[in-house]
């Protein structure tokens, strides 16, 4: 069974210990790698996507922009755990099995897994969501992702027509349909979406 960080008391969390300053800078531990490598289902999938991104460049209000507002306690626990170390202190000493038996845990269903996270589950996604939109950008755009497609180009695409949605829906919307297509994509894949996103907001 995957384990996700219990974030249902965000307030209690707050205050049963202090949480990151915005500034720090996480990173992950060899645990984290050698579990992102692994594709074990110890964590799940908000976790998994925590460990990618905090590669020791992003600080946590950018984790916060990209992640929502309870980054700060998935950060939190999954230093805790083990997985991920903060400037100036000295990582965990764990092993998976106790790490993950340290991170409060709920279970999790919405998520896609294993085989099912693919360019082609991200296409199918983002391709039904774009066709209830029923206008002549969502069309081209479906259109496009139906495409025959190299790797690159399919990403390139779903960035695309991602970015095309978040301006067409309501926020609220636009950020379950970004989740559900982050958690449909491969590791490697969110990852380089992830940085093509960034590298298109700066000036």
């Amino acid at each position: 069974m995957k384990r996700v960080i219990g974030t249902s008391s965000p307030a209690a969390s707050l205050r049963a210990a202090s949480l990151p300053s915005l500034q720090m800078r996480p990173s992950k531990t060899d645990l984290a790698r050698q579990t992102l490598q692994a594709h074990t289902g110890v964590l799940g999938m908000r976790e998994r996507r925590t460990l990618i991104l905090c590669d020791g460049q992003r600080d946590l209000a950018e984790l916060v922009r990209l992640l929502g507002q309870d980054a700060p306690i998935l950060v939190q626990g999954l230093v805790k755990a083990g997985y991920l170390t903060l400037p100036g202190t000295a990582p965990a000493h764990s092993t998976a099995p106790a790490a993950a038996a340290a991170v409060p845990t709920t279970a999790t269903t919405s998520a896609p897994a294993g085989p099912r996270r693919s360019l082609v589950a991200a296409k199918v996604y983002l391709s039904g969501m774009l066709e209830l939109q029923r206008d002549e950008g969502a069309r081209q755009h479906r259109e496009r992702l139906q495409a025959r497609l190299d790797d690159e180009a399919m990403l390139d695409a779903l960035g695309d027509a991602l970015r095309f949605l978040e301006g067409r829906v309501a926020a609220t919307l636009a950020g379950r349909i970004r989740e559900r297509l982050f958690e449909a994509l491969p590791p490697d894949d969110l990852q380089r979406m992830l940085d093509a996103r960034m590298e298109s907001a700066l000036p």
